[in-house]
């Protein structure tokens, strides 16, 4: 069993040539807008999840993601040349979720900024319904 950081080390190095690949070995357009985001190794070397996004629309995304699937043997192959292990590890790659993640908490935090904003203005003209102070007693009428 390897230990984490080699681990880590190895997912750096194959996030490092996984882009390479996409670059110059693999000869389709589609995989183009494709950012490797991020990749996971199990701590037996024997695994490798890659993280990916894809800009653009719906089309765009699944004509990346089936090219992707479609050389994922030549990806393979370019991280087995590249890295100086016995075993290449097996790799599976995964859309990355975290922009379109991002999009929606932002959406979120500008609705609630909104409402703040609304809260604020609403509350310039405001008055007590009652008196200001509430609390006041008959001691402090006279001093």
């Amino acid at each position: 069993m390897a230990d984490p950081a080699r681990a880590g080390r190895l997912a750096q190095r194959i996030k490092v040539l996984i882009a390479e690949a996409l670059r110059r070995a693999v000869k389709d357009d589609r995989v183009e807008p494709v950012t490797v985001t991020e990749v996971r190794v199990t701590n037996d070397l024997q695994h490798a999840s890659v993280y990916y996004t894809v800009l653009g629309d719906e089309a765009t995304v699944a004509a990346a993601h089936e090219a992707i699937q479609e050389n994922r043997g030549l990806l393979r192959r370019e991280v087995g040349r590249g890295l100086t292990i016995r075993l290449v590890p097996t790799l599976e790659f995964v859309p990355d979720t975290v922009p379109e993640a991002a999009a929606h908490l932002e959406d979120v935090l500008r609705a609630a900024k909104e409402r703040d904003a609304e809260l604020a203005r609403a509350r310039e003209g405001a008055q007590y319904a009652g008196e200001a102070d509430p609390y006041r007693s008959s001691d402090d009428e006279q001093a």
